[in-house]
Formats: structure tokens, C-alpha cells, sequence
């Protein structure tokens, strides 16, 4: 029987939320190139920036659950919108290396509150239905990701630099923030509570959907930070031209997340995933074959879509198995996004400045076998999943109406 998933004025507050990280992710991703060009780096030292991302990213892990109990979930999710608004702003004042990196630093520790509230909120908010949520949500990040490179590469087409497309951001969390007082929406605070059966201990199908993230996630910040150096170097497109052109994977990624959230209500989580993973890999030998830009944008179009799932279902199952315990789990998987922003990107980096970006972008299929087969593992356990969105405490309450 299929699934409902019923979106009141709290899911649309938090798809706006995560919309505006989706927003600064994006439109930083594809600027490491430039920055490597202002900087006069190479492309290991440029890879630094996925390295701070990943520092922020463990650092969120840490932090997220004492202060969860201690704050909520609500002032930890608009604390987190503060720190991305903050972390914008600084970049557009900052130029040299070590301020960026700084910044990439808080931008990734605030994004992770975000993500992580909006994660636990929507899961217990929805329940049966919060894969589905959970998916829609990231496409919503995902459709502000379209949007971003391409002010971004807007504003250095037009002599700007890349700093102010960014800086947008600030704006954005602004227009979110009036927009929950004028409509009076409650972000619950949620305080997470730990299953009484687990212990506070995580079941060991949890880890094998936080290897999946690991990998997935790898795919995902190779992609965003470097396919604009392979698209300069091997499909000959212009600096301002590749930059903006990240948006053709985002675009992707938006349309899968919005058809993935309705496959999610009918099939298994896991077949889709799979599918997910086999659609990427299908898009990326399609781009790294390319030597024409048409060719090229069309295997990211595809890469997108495959992504497009591979971070939220995996979001998803890891709050299935985590025995009852959803704040945990997102916490937890803070570390293996955190790992794969640090690890990933600066094998890569090191490799390409050897043998070039494109030879060393073949990294990422042997990432998405990782993910497929930490899937298969998971997928071979029969029966429901631990504790499957048990959650003591009393059920989220709905949003204020005006």
C-alpha cells in the first residue's frame, strides 16, 4: 500500500530552510577552480576548501546532539541559517587562502545544524512518509543549487567576480525567516530522545547505510568541486561558461529528487537506490568520454539524476536503522559527509595534479561501487528495520496557523 505524505506550513518551512543551504552549497562548490586561479594554488591546495567543509561537517557531528538536547532542534536550525548567512558575507569580504578556508569551516558546521534539524524534524513529522519527505526536501536544495551557479557564473561573466552571486545567500535567510513570523510557522524543538532497547548504540544495518553515504557522498563533492576543471580542460568550455554550466548536473538533481520522492512511497527504498546508483554511473561514462560541451552536460544531466537520491535515501535509511533514535543517526552521518568532503576531493586533487583532472575522475565510479555495495549488504536483511522511527517524547507538534 502506498505511502501518503501530507505537507503543511511546518514541511514547506523546512524545505525553504534546507533550500537556502542547497543555495550556498552549490554556488561555492564550483568555485574552487576560480579560487585556485586568484589564489595562484594548485589544485591540492585548492582542494583545501573540500578539507574545510569536511573539518565543519565532523565538527557539526559533534556538536549536534549535546546541543540538540540542550537548545532543540528549532534554535539549532535557525542558529545554523545565522552561520551560513555569517559565512557568505565573510566570504564575499575575505580574499586570502586561510580566510576562506575559515569560512568554508563555519559554512559547513552551520549547514550541517540545517540539514540535520530538517532531517529529524521531517522524519518525525511525516513518519511513514519521510523518505519521501526527506527526498523532496533535498530537491528543493537541489532547485536552489540550479539557481546558484548560474548567478554565480553570471556575475563573473559580467566582471564581478563570484563573491557577490554568493553572498545572496544572506538575503535569502532573511526573506525565510520573515516569511516563518508573518506565517507564524513553529519549528519544534524536539529534544531527541534515545531508544530505551539500543542503549544509545547504533545497529550495525545503520552502518552500512552510513558507508553508503561515505561513498555517495565522495561522488557527490568530486563532482561538485572539480567537474569545472574537467569541463575546461577536456570538453573546452570557457571558465565563466563551465562554472555556470554546473548548474545542467543540479538540474538533475532537482527533477530526480522531485520523481524519486514518489517512487520512494511505492517501492523499497533500497531498489530505488540501486537504480539511483546504476543511473549515475551510466551518466558519468557519458561525460568522461565527452570532448564537445553538448555531450558533456548531457551525462551530468543524467549524473543528477542519478544523484539525486543517493544523499536522502541514504538519509533515510539510516534513520530506518537507527533503533528509534533519529537525531543520533543524523548526527552520526554528519561524520561520513564530513569524511567524504575531506577525504575525496583531496585524493583527487593530489591524483589530478599528477595525471590530470580527467584521468583522475575515474575515482568516482569505484565511489558509487562502494555505495552499491554497502546497498546489496542492507538490502539482504529481511524484516523491518530496527526500531523503525520509534520515538519516545511526544509527537512533533503541528504549526502554528495564523
Amino acid at each position: 500500500m502506498p505511502r501518503l505524505l501530507v505537507r503543511d506550513r511546518l514541511t514547506w518551512l523546512t524545505y525553504a530552510q534546507i533550500a537556502t543551504w542547497g543555495y550556498f552549497l552549490y554556488g561555492f562548490s564550483p568555485v574552487v577552480p576560480l579560487l585556485r586561479d586568484e589564489q595562484h594554488t594548485s589544485r591540492t591546495v585548492a582542494s583545501l576548501h573540500g578539507t574545510a567543509f569536511a573539518v565543519g561537517g565532523v565538527l557539526s557531528g559533534l556538536l549536534l546532539p549535546p546541543l540538540a538536547r540542550r537548545f532543540g532542534r528549532a534554535a539549532l536550525t535557525w542558529g545554523g541559517l545565522v552561520g551560513v548567512s555569517a559565512a557568505a558575507v565573510g566570504l564575499l569580504l575575505s580574499h586570502p587562502l586561510a580566510a576562506t578556508l575559515t569560512w568554508a569551516v563555519v559554512g559547513s558546521i552551520s549547514g550541517g545544524f540545517v540539514v540535520n534539524g530538517v532531517t529529524a524534524v521531517l522524519a518525525d513529522h511525516h513518519r511513514d512518509g519521510g523518505a519521501a519527505a526527506i527526498s523532496e526536501a533535498n530537491a528543493g536544495a537541489a532547485g536552489a543549487g540550479v539557481i546558484a551557479p548560474v548567478v554565480v557564473g553570471a556575475a563573473v561573466g559580467a566582471g564581478l567576480g563570484w563573491r557577490p552571486g554568493l553572498a545572496v545567500t544572506a538575503g535569502i535567510i532573511v526573506l525565510v525567516a520573515v516569511a516563518a513570523v508573518v506565517f507564524r510557522i513553529r519549528v519544534p524543538a524536539g529534544a531527541p530522545a534515545v531508544s530505551k532497547t539500543a542503549g544509545g548504540r547504533l545497529p550495525k544495518p545503520y552502518w552500512l547505510a552510513w558507508v553508503s553515504l561515505l561513498a555517495t557522498g565522495s561522488v557527490e563533492v568530486c563532482l561538485n568541486l572539480w567537474v569545472a576543471d574537467v569541463l575546461r580542460t577536456h570538453a573546452r568550455v570557457s571558465p565563466a561558461g563551465a562554472t555556470a554550466a554546473v548548474s545542467a548536473m543540479v538540474v538533475g538533481l532537482f527533477v530526480g529528487r522531485l520523481a524519486g520522492s514518489r517512487l520512494v512511497l511505492r517501492l523499497p527504498s533500497t531498489a530505488v537506490l540501486f537504480a539511483a546508483l546504476a543511473l549515475s554511473g551510466a551518466g558519468f561514462t557519458a561525460f568522461w568520454f565527452a570532448t564537445v560541451p553538448w555531450l558533456a552536460l548531457s551525462g551530468l544531466v543524467v549524473v543528477g539524476l542519478g544523484n539525486a537520491l543517493h544523499y536522502p535515501l541514504g538519509m533515510a535509511l539510516a534513520v530506518e536503522h537507527s533503533a528509534g533514535q533519529p537525531d543520533v543517526a543524523v548526527a552520526r552521518t554528519s561524520y561520513a559527509v564530513g569524511l567524504s568532503f575531506g577525504g575525496a576531493p583531496f585524493l583527487l586533487a593530489v591524483i589530478a595534479d599528477r595525471v590530470g583532472p580527467h584521468l583522475a575522475f575515474l575515482l568516482v565510479p569505484v565511489f558509487l561501487a562502494v555505495s552499491a555495495a554497502a546497498v546489496a549488504g542492507l538490502r539482504r536483511r529481511v524484516g523491518p528495520p530496527d526500531g523503525a522511527f520509534v520515538v519516545s517524547a511526544p509527537a512533533v507538534s503541528p504549526p502554528a496557523r495564523s
